[in-house]
């Protein structure tokens, strides 16, 4: 079976998030929560559990914003 990026959800206090999702996203997000929920054999319960998780992770792992996180004067430029 494929590694997943993320591991188990930890059991932490809730917080409130409010978003809007594009259904296209919505629906990969609760495919992920399945599959996760597969690999981990712990049930995730509510996919929006994954967000925080997924953000975090994305946020530790990108290269441009750990350099200019540790050097705030240097400003990020578009990839585009």
């Amino acid at each position: 079976m494929a590694k997943l990026k993320l591991g188990p959800i930890a059991d932490d206090r809730p917080v409130k998030l409010t978003i809007e999702l594009p259904a296209p996203v919505h629906r990969d997000l609760v495919a992920y929560a399945e599959v996760l929920g597969r690999e981990t054999g712990q049930p995730v319960g509510e996919p929006a559990k994954l967000i925080a998780p997924m953000v975090e992770r994305f946020m530790a792992t990108d290269r441009a914003f750990a350099k200019a996180r540790r050097n705030p004067q240097t400003p990020l430029s578009s990839k585009g």
